[in-house]
């Protein structure tokens, strides 16, 4: 298979995926309720969130509650083929449009979490992620898992399940899959 052949591939799932999405952040099903308590499991550990776009799952309500417990931090996108930086994040923090529309701190320090709660566009059983195709997240696991264990939490509806996604062998695996209604522990 081609390089041109798998991003092909890698669209089409990537397009399906965000239809599934969009049913089910249209339907409002989407609770952090699961994810507080898997990080209850982890206070005070440092943890990056990020700020919901478009339809993904919100986890805000779940920050919130790891604010108050330890430092939590959101990406900031320094630029293209780049790691994500993560600057410190609380709920009154002022914020401000940064690269692709995300919210990011207006100022602050940089944090370096040990958990990140991942969005992504889809997800297996077997930990596997398909994001937006930057490979920003890819690249800052490699990063932090190198320096020390880092827990990598998908956070996304259970509608966007999907099997056999088209993977690459720098695709960084998720320890953890958190939905509106289940915690998946991969198996490797």
């Amino acid at each position: 298979m081609t390089g041109a052949d798998l991003a092909a591939i890698k669209a089409e799932a990537r397009k399906a995926a965000f239809a599934r999405r969009k049913l089910a952040h249209e339907a409002g099903i989407g609770s952090a309720a699961l994810l507080s308590s898997v990080l209850a499991g982890y206070r005070g550990v440092p943890v990056a969130g990020y700020m919901a776009m478009r339809t993904e799952i919100d986890p805000t309500p779940a920050m919130e509650v790891a604010a108050a417990h330890g430092i939590v931090g959101v990406p900031v996108i320094l630029g293209k083929a780049q790691p994500l930086k993560f600057g410190r994040w609380e709920p009154e923090y002022e914020m401000i449009e940064g690269e692709f529309g995300a919210q990011i701190p207006a100022s602050g320090e940089w944090i370096t979490p040990e958990i990140l709660i991942v969005p992504l566009v889809a997800f297996d059983r077997k930990g596997g992620r398909l994001g937006y195709g930057g490979g920003f997240y890819d690249r800052t696991l490699e990063l932090l898992r190198a320096a020390r264990p880092t827990l990598a939490i998908g956070f996304a509806y259970g509608a966007q399940e999907a099997e056999n996604l088209p993977l690459e062998a720098t695709d960084q695996p998720l320890d953890m899959i958190v939905t509106e209604a289940e915690i998946m522990e991969p198996r490797r």
